[in-house]
């Protein structure tokens, strides 16, 4: 078993967060979480331990039974020579034959959408958190960006008054 050292990056758990798709909380009302693996070749995990990978505009689909995810950009890494594929291609998504037949359910019932919310290293393996989601309209936007400003106003003048 692997060691905490000081200069470790690691989280509690065993857990560290290389990117994570902060947009799709602003866009979206997440309505489940669900943890998926991800197949990728080498280099491209060598690329994403250096945390070269964007999560903007990205997407989850299920074709045939199987779960891709579309538009993540994972840098082609450095020293990989011919071993770099695409940067943009889909990627195979690993999850139980029962949990994709649930996520498919709901996606064409509810008509929600799978967005990834955060790639991140669980005990040496990438991994991906998709959530089931539902579009926000505009008003939505605004109502949750007055929220977190009365909220952060509201914050300031209780810390200002007891100082």
């Amino acid at each position: 078993m692997r060691e905490n050292y000081e200069g470790d990056t690691m989280k509690k758990g065993g857990v560290k967060i290389l990117a994570s798709n902060r947009k799709a909380r602003h866009d979206f009302f997440i309505e489940d979480t669900i943890e998926a693996g991800i197949v990728l070749t080498g280099t491209e995990v060598k690329s994403i331990r250096q945390g070269k990978l964007n999560l903007k505009d990205s997407y989850a689909s299920i074709d045939n039974g199987e779960i891709y995810l579309n538009n993540m950009h994972i840098s082609p890494y450095e020293q990989g020579n011919i071993y770099n594929v695409d940067p943009v291609r889909k990627r195979k998504l690993l999850l139980h034959k029962r949990e994709i037949r649930k996520l498919n359910q709901e996606l064409t019932l509810k008509g929600l959408t799978l967005v990834p919310l955060s790639v991140y290293l669980k005990d040496g393996k990438v991994k991906v958190e998709l959530a089931t989601a539902k579009g926000k309209k505009l008003y939505d936007k605004r109502d949750d960006i007055a929220k977190k400003d009365a909220e952060r106003r509201m914050k300031q003048h209780t810390s200002e008054k007891y100082m």
